[in-house]
């Protein structure tokens, strides 16, 4: 697995005070990973990366290689291999003051940074990076506003 590591101001000054106020924040950390998990799959559906660019589209080769399997299943968008398991395999882990999301596919990191074929003889071309993890101002406001509605909450209850 790999990591990427966002850093916002003020969502970190949210998560602090919030965390000086109730102590273990994992409900929250629950919700802010199920809504970056929805904002990577809307990725994979709109073909972008957090900031909007297009995907690179699939190869000739990668076409070639995919037409050759016998397989039913043939789909031209990017990062939608046979399997289509990379876009449904993304998952959250929340802990008390921290929320990472990942896949379990061994070539998500691939997928996310790319590689050549010098690099990775194994590849049969080079692959393009096609950023899926990330954060975008959408994600961040959406976290924001998770974190104020959460608090709200927690300073209504009794």
């Amino acid at each position: 697995m790999f990591t990427i590591e966002l850093k916002d101001d003020q969502i970190t000054a949210a998560l602090t005070r919030a965390l000086a106020q109730m102590g273990d924040l994992t409900p929250l950390m629950d919700q802010i990973g199920e809504i970056l998990v929805v904002s990577v799959k809307e990725r994979f559906k709109a073909g972008e990366s957090p900031e909007g660019a297009k995907w690179a589209p699939k190869s000739a080769a990668t076409l070639a290689a995919y037409g050759a399997r016998k397989t039913n299943r043939m789909d031209t968008r990017p990062l939608f291999g046979p399997s289509g398991m990379l876009s449904s395999q993304i998952f959250p882990e929340a802990s008390s003051d921290r929320v990472v999301i990942g896949s379990n596919r061994v070539y998500a990191a691939m997928m996310q940074f790319g590689g050549t074929k010098a690099a990775f003889p194994h590849l049969w071309g080079n692959i393009p990076a096609r950023p899926f993890f990330g954060f975008s101002e959408q994600d961040r406001e959406n976290i924001l506003g998770e974190t104020e509605d959460w608090l709200m909450e927690a300073f209504s209850q009794p």
